[in-house]
């Protein structure tokens, strides 16, 4: 059975930098395309970025573009995500998904969330 776990959330003054960490177990990690999602209270979730493999193909949404970078170690079964420029309306819970799908049409495992706040 596959598992994400995230880490990195934290606590950031507007402005600030947070890496994000999925680590990935119980599946072949180079075979899957990871994803970004985040959810503020009140709100439904949204996708942040993606990153493919083995190429790496990445895309972010508009609201983060510019700020976040996606990347991947794949030797390492890890995705990171890196928030830099932070603003509060960032807060939500993040989470890691995988999918073996090209369209990223769905995910098979999901991590279990990793609290980002960002204050102003």
């Amino acid at each position: 059975e596959g598992q994400l776990v995230e880490s990195g959330g934290g606590l950031v003054q507007a402005g600030g930098s947070l890496r994000l960490s999925c680590a990935a177990s119980g599946f072949t990690f180079d075979d899957y395309g990871i994803g970004w999602f985040r959810q503020a209270p009140g709100k439904e979730r949204e996708g942040v970025s993606c990153i493919s493999s083995p190429d790496g193909s990445t895309y972010y949404a508009d609201s983060v573009k510019g700020r976040f970078t996606i990347s991947r170690d794949n030797a390492k079964n890890t995705a990171f995500l890196q928030m830099n420029s932070l603003k509060p309306e960032d807060t939500a819970v993040y989470y890691c998904a995988s999918t073996p799908y090209s369209d990223y049409s769905r995910y098979d495992y999901w991590g279990q969330g990793s609290q980002v706040t960002v204050s102003s």
